[in-house]
């Protein structure tokens, strides 16, 4: 064998009695003809090579051409690494500690469809029976487990649906059988359920009162679904607009983020754009007005909803912006003394500059009786049964205003039921249906670790608060008759000064409270974390109880437990909201002062300072017992 630099070779020891050669001195070489290339001082010798692994093939070295230096007989080893066979492990087998075989591929609940993770290729997406147009079916699925398409595809889907939406008329006519629906609101698990109880989009006319996204998580799902169904039925499905069709609200609540979040702003921007294209109203087999908010007192006749520029942003003010936000009244009994449907309305300013006229039943019965008009419907408030009737007319006997609501157990918290309106050889019904279960998705699309950090950190400042006081007082005051019974006191050295000594105390307290302030402030941020977003005044508090968003669904329910709470809680949400940067301002004002507020409560927690005054003491007891240590040393010696 080849041995380092500095070695000496051992020859086998021979039998007795055998003549024993001198010993030759070997060089170390690498393997080749010739004897071999001897190596030079500092070269890295085939001991080295051979301790890193590197004669681990001596058969390919044989059979090959011998290197030249030891640089090139690295480079082989590396080359023989890389085409060396990757060992093939079964990763869809993982075998327990117990020894059992269990699979990594097959699903737990087999009863939930396995989310689609791949996205729509050309051949899947567009349909056979017409390669123009996106196939239906497929993507009501796709979507449905979840899954997502290419950028290309979604912009496809919505700018087609956008050329339609721009040819049709402010004011829509539509002749019955119908079926009209009220608020979807981003719940597209909710809204397969619609179309089972009122029917085959293919073979049934459907009118949708607006808001389809924003407050639920499937917002984008809803659009790109309802389009699609307008680009294969454009003359029996009709979308009509809804408040939350505008920019500043879906930057307010959740669609900018959820589009940002699934797929680019690009997508948000051209959904903003083809909302500018919704029509704002429509005359349902010539007796029934339907919009999705109310009535105007600058709407006079139908003309004068037929003049609006609806091609833009809802205005704070006009006929345009009452048609998406106006409200009934809650006393709609003909109780106000109204003469006039212009001065029927009662005026609302909702925060800084939102402009909400309540139709009161004189004003509706006016405009009815004006136009030949036999109902008005309408959406954008939630129903706890999911459809109201309002009073109705003296002339007629018909309810004046109806309003249907669409989307069951609004925002997982109301417990409401949905509805929709099916009319027919002049009969109406109203067909009511439950929520369906779907995935849950953290608040504002968070991630479960940022998600989980305020927990976490509130949990470990509390499990240092509870190690430094682990003792009870009692316990404390005996230690300090103990140490007293055993410590003599020496003729100790000089005495610190008075003002190091309660530098020093000041210093630990200090340490020992600024524990207790990180615990109250990740307090703060646990429970700002808890605060459910689109519920921020549940009960008066701001936030839910402690500990019920950690349950789940089921612990929101329990917290909110009638129709009535959670739409007197979500009343704010319901107003014009103030923009974004005056949001994030309010916001960010109100946890520095929850933060303020909890740090000057730890200033006056008794007990905590009680802890921080026995460190102290305890910090002085041990600078007692070294001082007596060095001072008995110092004896000794």
């Amino acid at each position: 064998p080849l041995q380092a630099e500095g070695c000496t070779t051992v020859p086998p020891t021979p039998p007795p009695g055998t003549h024993t050669p001198e010993p030759t001195p070997v060089r170390p070489t690498i393997p080749g003809g010739g004897g071999g290339i001897p190596l030079r001082a500092g070269e890295v010798t085939l001991a080295k090579l051979s301790r890193f692994g590197a004669l681990s093939n001596p058969h390919t070295m044989a059979n090959s051409a011998p290197p030249k230096n030891a640089t090139e007989a690295l480079a082989r080893i590396e080359r023989e690494k890389s085409t060396a066979p990757i060992p093939q492990i079964d990763f869809s087998v993982h075998e327990l500690e117990d020894g059992t075989r269990v699979s990594t591929v097959d699903r737990v609940c087999k009863d939930v469809q396995a989310p689609a993770v791949a996205v729509p290729t050309p051949e899947e997406f567009f349909s056979e029976e017409d390669p123009s147009k996106p196939d239906i079916a497929f993507l009501k699925n796709h979507f449905y487990r979840e899954g997502r398409i290419t950028e290309e595809q979604a912009l496809y889907i919505i700018k087609k649906c956008t050329e339609i939406l721009r040819k049709e008329p402010n004011l829509l006519e539509v002749d019955a059988p119908i079926t009209v629906c009220g608020d979807i609101h981003g719940q597209y698990y909710d809204l397969m359920k619609l179309f089972e109880v009122g029917g085959n989009p293919a073979d049934t006319r459907y009118l949708f009162l607006g808001d389809y996204v924003d407050r639920g998580y499937f917002s984008i799902e809803c659009v790109l679904y309802l389009w699609l169904l307008k680009i294969w039925y454009p003359d029996t499905l009709f979308l009509l607009r809804g408040n939350h069709e505008c920019r500043h609200l879906t930057d307010y609540f959740t669609f900018k983020l959820e589009c940002k979040h699934k797929y680019s702003e690009v997508v948000y921007d051209a959904c903003m754009e083809s909302f500018c294209a919704l029509p704002l109203a429509a005359i349902m087999n010539k007796q029934f007005l339907c919009i999705h908010g109310g009535l105007s007192p600058e709407l006079n006749t139908l003309d004068d909803l037929r003049a609006i520029n609806r091609f833009r942003e809802p205005p704070t003010t006009g006929i345009m912006c009452d048609l998406l936000w106006a409200d009934p009244l809650e006393e709609f009994d003909g109780s106000t003394n109204i003469d006039a449907a212009s001065s029927a309305f009662v005026y609302l300013t909702y925060l800084k500059f939102m402009f909400d006229y309540d139709n009161s039943y004189h004003a509706a019965c006016a405009f009815l009786e004006k136009n030949g008009l036999l109902s008005i419907i309408r959406a954008h408030e939630a129903q706890d049964a999911g459809y109201r009737m309002y009073r109705k007319t003296k002339t007629t006997g018909f309810p004046s205003v109806m309003t249907i609501f669409s989307a069951p157990n609004y925002l997982d918290v109301y417990n409401n039921k949905a509805a929709v309106l099916k009319y027919e050889n002049n009969v109406m019904n109203i067909r009511q249906f439950n929520c369906t279960p779907h995935p849950y998705w953290l608040p504002n699309f968070m991630d479960v670790f940022t998600w989980s950090l305020p927990f976490v950190g509130e949990k470990i400042t509390d499990m240092l608060l509870v190690i430094m006081s682990i003792c009870s007082k009692e316990e404390l005051k005996d230690d300090e008759l103990e140490d007293e019974e055993v410590i003599e006191e020496p003729k100790s050295p000089e005495p610190p000064s008075s003002s190091d000594g309660a530098e020093r105390r000041q210093v630990i307290k200090n340490k020992i409270l600024a524990v207790g302030k990180m615990a109250r402030v990740f307090s703060v941020l646990r429970e700002e974390s808890e605060r459910v977003m689109e519920l921020k005044n549940v009960m008066g508090t701001g936030k839910l109880p402690y500990g019920t968003l950690a349950l789940g669904a089921e612990g929101i329910k329990k917290a909110i437990t009638s129709f009535e709470e959670a739409r007197k809680s979500d009343l704010e949400n319901e107003r014009f909201p103030p923009s974004r940067e005056e949001q994030i301002a309010r916001n960010e004002t109100k946890q520095q002062k929850a933060i303020a507020e909890a740090v000057e409560e730890v200033n006056r927690d008794k007990e905590l300072n009680e802890v921080a005054e026995v460190y102290v003491k305890e910090d002085e007891k041990r600078r007692s017992l070294k001082s007596l240590s060095e001072l008995n040393k110092e004896r000794l010696t």
